[in-house]
C-alpha cells in the first residue's frame, strides 16, 4: 500500500503565503479583520478576492500596522496595502522567507517606522504611501464635455466608460441620457 506523502509537503493554504508572491507585490484592500485564539498568528486580515486565504502578518509587520494606523483594527477596512515577498526574513533563527509590507494607503508621505528583527533588535524601515489617482468631475463646465457628449452620440464610447473614467453625477448622467435620447428621436 502506497502512503502518498506530496499533500504533507504543500504550504499551508489556509493563509496567504510568501510562496504566493513569487510573481511580484500585491496591493490588497482589506474587507475584515478577525482575531484569533492563536499566540503565533493572532491576527487574520481578509482581502478583495482573498479566496478566503487572509494575510496573517507576523509580529513585526503588526507592529509596523499598529504604528502607521494606530490600535483600532476595525479602522483599517478599507484601506490598502503592497505585499511583498522578502527571502530574508528570518524565524525562529532561520532565514525562511515572508510577507512584508512596503506601501499603505491613508498616510500621506514615506513613513519611518521600527521593524523588530531579533530580540532587542530593532531597524528602521520605510513605508511609502499608495497613490491613488483621483477622477475628475464629468460635468457641463468640463473641458471635455462637448467631446464627450459627441463621441457618446455617435457611438465612439459609452456611459459605462465615461463613468469609469470620471465622477459623474445621477444629474449629470439623466442629462446625458436625455442628450443621447433626444439624438435618437432625431432619427
Amino acid at each position: 500500500m502506497e502512503i502518498n506523502l506530496s499533500k504533507t509537503i504543500k504550504p499551508k493554504t489556509d493563509q496567504l503565503n510568501a510562496d504566493d508572491l513569487i510573481g511580484g507585490a500585491m496591493t490588497i484592500k482589506i474587507r475584515d479583520i478577525k482575531m484569533l485564539d492563536s499566540q503565533i498568528q493572532p491576527v487574520s486580515i481578509f482581502f478583495d478576492n482573498d479566496n478566503n486565504k487572509p494575510y496573517k502578518p507576523s509580529l513585526g509587520m503588526r507592529r509596523v500596522l499598529v504604528q502607521l494606523w494606530g490600535e483600532d483594527g476595525s479602522l483599517y477596512i478599507g484601506r490598502k496595502l503592497t505585499l511583498f515577498r522578502d527571502d530574508n526574513v528570518k524565524f525562529g533563527g532561520e532565514q525562511v522567507g515572508g510577507i512584508r509590507i512596503s506601501h499603505a494607503s491613508h498616510i500621506s508621505e514615506p513613513t519611518r517606522v521600527l521593524e523588530t528583527t531579533a530580540k532587542g533588535k530593532r531597524k528602521p524601515i520605510t513605508i511609502d504611501p499608495i497613490i491613488e489617482a483621483t477622477k475628475e468631475t464629468f460635468n457641463e463646465s468640463h473641458p471635455k464635455w462637448n467631446a464627450g457628449i459627441e463621441a457618446l452620440k455617435g457611438g465612439k464610447t459609452t456611459l459605462a466608460k465615461v463613468k469609469d473614467m470620471y465622477i459623474v453625477s445621477d444629474e449629470v448622467e439623466n442629462k446625458i441620457i436625455e442628450l443621447l435620447k433626444a439624438k435618437e428621436d432625431e432619427k
